[in-house]
């Protein structure tokens, strides 16, 4: 049988900072009413729990320290819940490996210069291998120019971490995302095009009488 092992008790977690583990002897105290004082910490705390509240240190650094009168339980998980969201924002920089040979063909190597566009505008790093296999390791000038080329290609995307490398029988090249500032042009306006002068216009000839109604006019003698 084996003998059972004594295990300390676990002693309860002390909140730091919190109600009575306050150590400061005065505090800026901030109240749901919006009013902020400095008093005791011991004035405080009686304060908040009048209001059924605890008090918090909320900026330990501050001279006085800052407390708030809050609920202890929704503070943490406010506090909680902005980390997890400042998580999601996060953005993890990964390295994308792009592998080549020395005779790739042309098609190829556009297919992968298009992903390592992508991968640079993502905000992540590109890493370019050239893999030298049986007598190819003779011609690595091969690779290394491949790899200069694919690093001038993409200048607009990223900056190369230095020359080509050699480790073993591969060439590789690393490439960091550049945050490229493209301010859009506003475009010129047009003029407006002139509106044409009015032309006065000019009174219409009379149509000439007929010669009967002229003889007619005529005053009789």
């Amino acid at each position: 049988m084996i003998p059972g092992r004594n295990f300390p008790p676990r002693k309860p977690s002390r909140r730091e900072n919190v109600n009575e583990s306050i150590r400061a002897r005065e505090v800026r105290a901030v109240f749901p009413d919006g009013t902020a004082e400095v008093m005791p910490t011991a004035a405080a705390l009686r304060r908040a729990q009048e209001l059924g509240l605890d008090l918090v240190v909320v900026s330990p650094t501050a001279v006085p320290p800052v407390a708030k009168a809050i609920d202890y339980g929704h503070y943490q998980y406010e506090l909680k819940k902005k980390q997890h969201e400042a998580k999601k924002k996060q953005h993890v920089v990964q390295v994308k490996e792009l592998k080549f040979r020395p005779n790739t063909d042309d098609h190829d190597y556009d297919f992968k210069k298009n992903h390592a566009i992508r991968f640079l505008q993502e905000g992540n790093r590109v890493k370019a291998v050239v893999q030298f296999r049986g007598r190819e390791i003779a011609h690595t000038d091969l690779g290394r120019k491949l790899l200069i080329r694919f690093a001038d290609d993409l200048l607009a995307y990223g900056a190369a971490d230095g020359a080509p490398r050699m480790e073993g029988r591969n060439a590789h090249i690393l490439l960091s995302p550049v945050k490229a500032v493209v301010k859009s042009e506003k475009p010129e306006k047009s003029e407006k095009p002139e509106k044409p002068e009015k032309t006065e216009k000019q009174p219409k000839p009379e149509a000439a009488k007929p010669a009967s109604a002229a003889t007619a006019e005529q005053p009789r003698q």
